[in-house]
């Protein structure tokens, strides 16, 4: 997999907060699961390639273990829902109701 967010991953992606970090993650999601709705599986699993990249950039930068864990969890059910068999038996309304509030949260700047 190449790197797409190459100036985040030199380092301005630990300057933004946790919130800003899930909010970025939930937009790649949300393309992703725009462009599988659309039946383009090529720019679904680009869009789903840039959300496992900056999630490994925000597992990077973690501190808290409780965060650590449920990022780890997130891709882990990414991966399950995008590349696998889907056995957590993740929705598309799933993913979007939990990246949801991080979108707003960083909009208020939270």
């Amino acid at each position: 997999m190449t790197q797409q967010h190459k100036d985040l991953a030199a380092g301005r992606w630990k300057e933004l907060s946790f919130i800003e970090q899930m909010a970025n993650i939930g937009s790649e999601v949300e393309r992703a699961l725009n462009w599988q709705a659309k039946h383009n599986p090529a720019y679904s699993q680009k869009a789903y390639e840039r959300a496992l990249e900056l999630v490994d950039l925000t597992l990077d930068c973690v501190m808290s273990f409780a965060r650590l864990k449920e990022l780890a969890r997130v891709r882990e059910a990414l991966v399950d829902y995008f590349s696998g068999t889907n056995q957590f038996m993740s929705a598309e309304s799933s993913w979007r109701k939990y990246f949801l509030p991080f979108t707003y949260a960083a909009r208020r700047g939270c």
